[in-house]
């Protein structure tokens, strides 16, 4: 069968309008999964960094403890002062420390048991204290940070070893990885040390009455 001049004329225009249809169509469906995937992104990862840190959290076997360690400005080394409070099922540990070698001012040591442990953890996830956006090794590089306030981890360790570690400070330009409420957190594990804010505020460190939320 043979196709005549004027059929032929009558077709080419229809082919390329339809070819050129479903070049478009296909442009759009790519742009737009790009605009999705790409809008999703850092919310996938802070979830994914979530639901990692809750686990974590959540598990109360003996090897699991929690650890809040704040740092203080950075001063001479005689005057620099930290503290560290370490949570187990099976004990409750506080220490102060000065200079930037960790050495010991005062550490206080109380037993545990994995029902308090359970309530601790549990209030904790609450309160989001694994919640946390995803950084860069140079974003997580804690050195020289927030010179004239104060730095906060949050640890989730096994068998001693962190497992996972959040940050914070005071500092605007450093809101690092977590995204809990700090007073909130320092207060819970505060309140699991007697005198545990009397222990902060002798190396001038003590909870402030105010505070931030991020």
């Amino acid at each position: 069968m043979k196709y005549s001049k004027n059929s032929m004329s009558r077709f080419v225009p229809i082919l390329l309008v339809i070819v050129i249809t479903i070049v478009a169509v296909g442009v759009v469906i790519a742009i737009g999964r790009a605009l999705m995937g790409g809008g999703n992104s850092d919310t996938a990862d802070t979830q994914s960094s979530v639901d990692a840190g809750r686990a974590a959290l959540l598990s109360s076997d003996v090897s699991r403890s929690v650890r809040l360690t704040v740092r203080g400005p950075i001063v001479a080394d005689e005057k620099f002062r930290s503290y560290q409070i370490t949570i187990s099922p099976s004990s409750r540990i506080m220490t102060t420390y000065e200079g930037y070698l960790s050495n010991a001012l005062e550490s206080k040591k109380f037993d545990n048991n994995f029902t308090a442990y359970e309530e601790l953890i549990y209030a904790l996830d609450k309160r989001k204290m694994m919640d946390g956006r995803a950084l860069t090794e140079e974003q997580n590089d804690l050195r020289g940070v927030c010179a004239s306030g104060r730095i906060y981890e949050f640890e989730t360790l096994v068998n001693g070893e962190t497992l996972k570690k959040l940050w914070t400070s005071d500092c605007d330009g450093s809101k690092g990885s977590a995204l809990a409420n700090v007073s909130e957190i320092l207060d819970m594990f505060l309140q699991q040390i007697p005198d545990g804010n009397k222990m902060a505020q002798t190396v001038g460190l003590g909870q402030q009455s105010t505070f931030f939320s991020l």
